[in-house]
């Protein structure tokens, strides 16, 4: 059985863990990025939703992943904030306690549901006529929309004026706040978010990047991971351990709203299987 809290070498790109082995003098700045974790309501109660990594990923191949990625300039675009209702500017740098900051604090939020809606073709939001949207994958008029998106022949306010979609940024929740540590050769400065999606909820699975997708509990989540069938890296299993006290997403979203969320940066450690990340004490 290998070890949940241990990230083997043979799931880190080999140019990766040259670099942890020796790294630069000067440590990288990290990149803004931006993660979000699907929420639903199911018989077995709360799910999130996780997507497999392909063994050719950049990053974390192999691992079980929440959507997310790099921040754009666009993603605070004026175009884009003309679609979020319930979230200013000035409320979301002070929930991420980021004022004045290069990109704004709202992009990190639109960053997460742009990401969200290309790698799992679900678009958090609702139409003009207050429904929820159908996803990527039980929809092709959404998945070619997501298609154009992903090969950035349209803007994500294109996406939102095509699909007649609205925003409700006071449906998604802070929820945690990484930084990649020191020595590592790709550093990020992520902020994750939760956000709820109807029960019948279906994500789609691109192969450029992903090879499945897996809604899950919480509590079978960190199971499988402790028996190595479900690996993840160390954040998304703290982000869901989380999780695991609630029973139904709305319980989860009213917990979350307004808690105080610390950043963390842990220190990594090299062992003889692969790379492990130790948190201070405060920070458990």
């Amino acid at each position: 059985m290998s070890d949940p809290d241990v990230t083997p070498f043979d799931q880190i790109p080999e140019h990766f863990a040259e670099g942890l082995r020796n790294p630069s003098v000067q440590p990288v700045e990290p990149r803004p990025a931006a993660t979000i974790v699907l929420l639903r309501d199911s018989d077995a109660g709360l799910q999130v939703l996780l997507m497999h990594r392909n063994r050719s990923a950049g990053f974390v191949p192999g691992a079980y992943v929440f959507p997310g990625g790099r921040v754009d300039a666009s993603d605070a675009a004026e175009s884009v904030l003309a679609y979020v209702d319930g979230l200013t500017l000035d409320e979301a740098a002070d929930r991420l306690e980021l004022v004045d900051g290069d990109p704004p604090a709202i992009a990190f939020y639109l960053a997460a549901l742009r990401e969200a809606f290309e790698e799992t073709g679900i678009l958090v939001g609702h139409n003009v006529r207050d429904e929820e949207l159908a996803t990527a994958a039980e929809d092709e008029r959404v998945n070619a929309t997501r298609d154009q998106l992903m090969e950035d022949r349209i803007s994500f306010a294109q996406v939102l004026e095509e699909l007649e979609c609205r925003i409700d940024g006071a449906s998604v929740e802070y929820l945690a706040h990484w930084i990649t540590p020191l020595p590592e050769p790709r550093r990020y400065d992520t902020r994750f978010f939760v956000a709820k999606v109807r029960e019948g909820a279906t994500p789609i699975v691109d192969a450029r990047e992903m090879t499945d997708a897996v809604w899950i509990t919480p509590d079978a989540a960190v199971a499988r991971s402790d028996e190595g069938t479900l690996p993840m890296i160390f954040p998304t299993i703290k982000t869901i351990e989380q999780l695991r006290d609630y029973g139904t997403t709305d319980e989860a979203l009213a917990a979350l709203a307004g808690r105080a969320v610390r950043t963390i940066m842990p220190t990594m450690v090299i062992t003889e299987s692969g790379i492990t990340l130790e948190l201070d004490e405060d920070e458990e």
